[in-house]
């Protein structure tokens, strides 16, 4: 241990190097290195994991009725699936277009994509990623609308200038067959008739097409005959269509809001015309228009009345009105209004054939900031409870943690208290989108994320197994006053309009005790609680934190405190007999500033609390002589010693929990000079002799430069950092006691030496003793993290008292409330057994500890700054971690500060990354990626291997439902489905090649892997594949050759495949 000091002289010659190891290969330990190191490069490697959340921007929905999976593109090109509780997935089109549309093949595992690029693109879903088989770019048409009929590998294209053209899903090349729209249109139309708006196929008629033109013609066009049976005039403009699955009707939603029927037979007049709100004028002329219906679904029932279902058509005069979807029953009409405006919904079926009574049981209604699902089959039409977590954005997310490998009580105890919030009245059916299977759980750990809103809530969520379901959500605005008189008006100069929105938090999950500090300076002690308690009064007390330049009162004891510099306004008004009143001084009066009065006002009347987190205390920061309180830039709680400590660019306090009262609040000018330690004592408000003289700064804004002038540093600097250990608070002490770590933007770290009394009732009585110690190391920019290792480099984590119900009995809590023992090792003289961990947003420092000799140091950046620095454990011992504005992410390891990964992952793009982003132990961490999702991604290379294993599956092998029997029917409305053999029509033969300079063929990344997943599908059951083939007029030889040269390009894959085969008896010869 003797090498320390040798090493200070070796450090002062080598401080110009990038890092005290500079000389070392990075990730290889040192020879002479005081602790062995076990952590290599080779132990961490960055990924995505998973994406939770509402997909921000959603485009467009599809569903798949046999596999149960819910597809929602985004105006990002984002792709997100949905099947059971748990099984979600994320990916994403490289030109980040919009996905207009989505297709499922159903059953087959796999989608097409449409996108407002004119691309479309072909996903395999049967791997636990899915990737782009095929794309195919469009040149010079743009897409309109896309159409793939079920069990059919035929995939019809819509474009703006009104043509059709065809594309094989399985090759993703073009058919020479293409509805031109002149040829569509009669001959006599002037005008072009506009986008393609909707194409569909007869129910009953495969080789008819329905083609709806934006400007209200409908066309039926015969695919063998190649031209147009009928046409039906309408002079409004169509937004969609639907079958009724006779095929004898079909129904069309129009810009008015009226809903057409048409007798496919008789298209010189529509069947019904029907406005469903609009106000009927009683001498029978046309209703009022409405707002367009944007889209409408006909779905019948073999019991009783088809069900219509339609988005929009309100009429104009409900300006304001929410959205809302309509049910039309037989007679009754349910209006069902919405939160957000609705960008697509769909009707979920028994069946997947369209030929057949549909049999509806439920509404997906893809709302903008939400997804609903409404029961069909109850009265009332009820809605499912939403079993995602896409309610993250609830409320704006403010600030966000995350705390892997917590203690295995605190989920079901959080669970057990969040269960009594659940809202009432959703449907007793299951829910609905059942598919896909969980992934393998290789991680056995608890993780719980917790996020801070704008509206003042805060929500804990179960993240384990890399799911996300929320468990408990506290609400802290329920302890102030909503209602804001005339004369609180002026409080918006602190906050606009969110004044109890989150800005930090700090939690101790063994003691389970949280502390927030919110946007109007307010900071909230939380204890949790099994009991439902009504609080009479809630405890507050208000603190006045300013910084005066002028001459004041010198310090009381002791002190030899240079006259000079400024003093800390230290007051503290403790109200715990009675609700805060305002104060006289001031007021809000026209006569004066306002002063001593807080941002927001702390309810009177008695707060009833339910289990869970129940307030301990309430603490305000208040105006002074006409200045709002600065906002809190840090926060920190201690359950072993009771306090609480928090910081602004006035300072800092220290606030007694359990005693109500504060201990100290001093001016960082104070920390940097202190004179012979004192003891501070709570004592009365000092008044102010003028007004105080700090600059309104804002908390967020960082002076990044360490060399400002004197004055400059106490208008600019704020508290950034804090961190209760056991340590030396002295340099040289040989007896370790408790201590506060203080950090500074200006890259100072501080000790403040703790004196607690005895435990017991004593705790309760005397005060608790604050010295402070002066400057330990000083760091270029803000510091950003401390920690405290012992001699063999294992964290000393902060001492805790073990969680124990404050409202029970007080043998059981005698029983758990025993403060748990520190006890780091006592130092002898001039040894050294402690390393103080201390990183800024530019550099980290290992110091020893008591001699306060610096050990190593590492230049994280030179050009850009870290945005969050967390110390975390990681196999089996612990590490630095970094995020960098310049979008690296690096580690670091302990004590000796090697580089041990640094990956440019993601430029900062956003502040929303900046104040979300966390680090946690065992290699995970996440942000917020969009004002909606959570993206977590892993650090750790052991992750990185079983992640294949830990995804969820999308596909599971499930047997297509048997095709209805028609009977006598199937003769008579011309062989029903299965009586167009489309490859005669659209295959290269028959239609020739389309024009090469129409689109362009583009193989996906997972084209390779496809072939190989396909293999085992096209093999797994030949019988099966020839029915498929001879319903479709292909020849077996042509079978016999695809899958040899599948089979051949899959050879790695034999033994998969025919364990796939016995699995996958219902595939299709031409699945991908």
């Amino acid at each position: 241990m003797k090498k320390f000091n040798i090493r200070k002289v070796l450090d002062g010659l080598t401080a110009v190097s990038s890092s005290s190891s500079a000389t070392a290969q990075p990730g290889t330990p040192r020879e002479n290195d005081v602790v062995q190191e076990t952590l290599q490069s080779e132990h961490f490697q960055l990924c995505k994991t998973v994406r939770h959340g509402f997909p921000y921007q959603p485009s467009s929905m599809a569903f798949d009725p046999v596999q149960k999976i819910l597809a929602i593109g985004t105006q990002t090109g984002a792709l997100r699936l949905f099947g059971r509780a748990g099984v979600e997935c994320y990916c994403q089109h490289e030109s980040g277009a919009a996905v207009i549309q989505l297709q499922f093949l159903i059953n087959e595992g796999a989608l097409v994509s449409a996108l407002a690029d004119d691309s479309i693109h072909l996903w395999n879903l049967r791997q636990k990623i899915p990737a782009i088989l095929h794309s195919l770019k469009f040149n010079r048409e743009r897409i309109t609308y896309c159409h793939l009929p079920f069990q059919s590998k035929w995939l019809y294209i819509g474009t703006e200038r009104g043509n059709i053209h065809i594309v094989n899903v399985e090759s993703f090349t073009l058919s020479g067959y293409v509805i031109m729209w002149n040829k569509a249109i009669e001959l006599s139309t002037k005008t072009h008739p506009g986008p393609v708006v909707h194409i569909s196929d007869n129910p009953m008629d495969e080789g008819k097409l329905l083609i709806g033109f934006e400007c209200g013609v409908v066309v039926l066009w015969d695919l063998k005959s190649k031209k147009a049976d009928y046409r039906y005039n309408y002079d409004e403009a169509i937004h969609s269509v639907a079958w009724h699955h006779e095929g004898k009707q079909f129904v069309c939603s129009h810009s008015d809001g009226t809903l057409t029927t048409w007798n496919v037979r008789a298209p010189a007049k529509a069947a019904q015309i029907i406005t469903p709100h609009g106000k009927q004028p009683k001498d029978g002329k046309k209703p009022e228009p409405c707002k367009p219906i944007l889209k409408v679904e006909y779905k019948t029932t073999r019991a009783g009345d088809p069900f219509m279902v339609l988005s929009g058509g309100l009429s104009y005069d409900t300006v304001g009105r929410r959205a809302c979807l309509t049910v039309m029953h037989g007679k009754s009409t349910a209006v069902l209004e919405m939160d957000y405006p609705i960008v697509d919904f769909l009707t979920l079926c028994e069946t997947p054939y369209p030929n057949d009574f549909q049999e509806p049981y439920a509404v997906v209604v893809l709302l903008e900031k939400d997804l609903v699902v409404i029961d069909l089959g109850q009265i009332g039409y009820p809605i499912f409870e939403n079993p995602y977590p896409l309610t993250i954005h609830e409320s704006p997310v403010t600030c966000c943690e995350y705390f892997a490998d917590c203690p295995a009580d605190l989920i079901p105890a959080l669970y057990s208290v969040g269960s009594r919030q659940k809202r009432q009245g959703y449907s007793k059916k299951e829910w609905p989108v059942s598919g896909g299977n969980w992934g393998q759980n290789t991680q056995s750990y608890p993780e719980i994320i917790i996020t801070g809103h704008a509206d003042g809530s805060i929500k804990f969520w179960d993240a384990s197994a890399l799911m996300l379901q929320v468990l408990y959500k506290l609400k802290t605005a329920k302890v102030f006053e909503r209602a804001r008189g005339k004369e609180e008006k002026p409080n918006t100069d602190i906050v606009d309009e969110d004044p109890f929105a989150i800005q930090t938090l700090s939690w101790c999950p063994e003691s389970r005790m949280l502390c927030v500090a919110g946007v109007s300076a307010h900071v909230i002690v939380y204890r949790f609680s099994k009991q439902e308690i009504t609080t009479e009064v809630v405890q507050l007390l208000e603190v006045r934190m300013q910084c005066e330049f002028s001459d004041v009162d010198s310090p009381d004891p002791g002190g030899d405190q240079t006259p000079t510099l400024p003093t800390p306004g230290a007051s503290s008004s403790p109200q715990e007999s009675e609700p805060p009143t305002q104060p006289s001084t001031g007021s809000n009066s026209s006569d004066g500033p306002r002063d001593n009065i807080p941002c927001l006002q702390v309810r009177s009347s008695p707060l009833k609390q339910s289990p869970g987190y129940q307030v301990e205390l309430v603490i305000q920061l208040v105006w002074v002589s006409g200045e709002p309180p600065q906002q809190i830039t840090s926060l920190a709680i201690n359950s072993s010693y009771g306090l609480v400590v928090f910081g602004n660019s006035n300072g800092l306090a220290v606030v007694d929990y359990l005693q109500k009262t504060l201990l100290l609040n001093m001016s960082l000018s104070e920390l940097y000079s202190p004179s012979d330690p004192y003891q501070r004592q709570p004592r009365s408000p000092r008044k102010t002799r003028q007004p105080s003289g700090d600059a309104k700064d804002n908390s967020f804004t960082r002076s990044r430069s360490s060399s400002v002038t004197s004055i400059d540093r106490e208008s600019r600097e704020a508290i950034s950092s804090f961190y209760f250990c056991e340590s030396f608070p002295r340099k040289g002490d040989s007896l370790v006691s408790p201590c506060l770590l203080v950090g500074t933007t200006q890259g100072s770290v501080m000790m403040v030496a703790l004196s607690l009394p005895p435990g017991g009732d004593q705790r309760l009585q005397q005060p608790v003793g604050i010295a402070s110690c002066g400057t330990m190391a000083q760091l270029k920019g803000g510091v950003l993290t401390m920690a405290l290792l012992d001699a063999a480099g294992t964290l000393l984590p902060p001492s805790y008292e073990p969680w124990y119900d404050p409202n029970a009995s007080d043998e059981e809590k005698e029983k758990s409330r025993r403060r748990r023992p520190a006890s780091p090792p006592s130092s002898q003289e001039g040894q050294d057994t402690q390393f103080a961990v201390l990183c800024s947003e530019k550099q980290a420092k290992v110091v020893a500890m008591p001699s306060q000799t610096r050990l190593y140091k590492h230049n994280i950046t030179e050009t850009s700054f870290v945005l969050r620095a967390d110390v975390v454990q990681m196999a089996g011992t612990n590490c630095i971690t970094c995020f960098c504005a310049n979008g690296h992410i690096m580690t670091l390891s302990l004590p000796s500060l090697r580089p041990l990964l640094d990956v440019n992952y993601l430029p900062l793009t956003d502040m929303r990354i900046a104040r979300t982003f966390c680090f946690s132990n065992l290699g995970q961490a996440l942000y917020l990626t969009s004002p909606t999702e959570i993206q977590r991604i892993t650090y750790s290379q052991e992750t990185c291997d079983n992640l294949q294993e830990m995804l969820s599956e999308l596909f599971t092998p499930v047997e297509t439902p048997e095709a209805p029997n028609r009977g006598f029917f199937k003769g008579l409305f011309g062989g029903g489905a299965q009586s167009l053999d489309r490859e005669d029509l659209f295959g290269e033969t028959a239609s020739g090649k389309a024009s090469r300079s129409l689109a362009q063929h583009i193989p996906g990344p997972g084209s390779m892997e496809g072939m190989k997943g396909a293999a085992s599908g096209v093999v797994g059951d030949l019988a099966r594949a020839r029915i498929a083939l001879d319903e479709r007029g292909q020849k077996l030889g042509e079978l016999e050759e695809r899958t040899a040269a599948m089979m051949a390009s899959a050879e790695s894959f034999s033994k998969h495949a025919h364990h796939m085969m016995l699995k996958y008896k219902d595939k299709k010869w031409y699945q991908l």
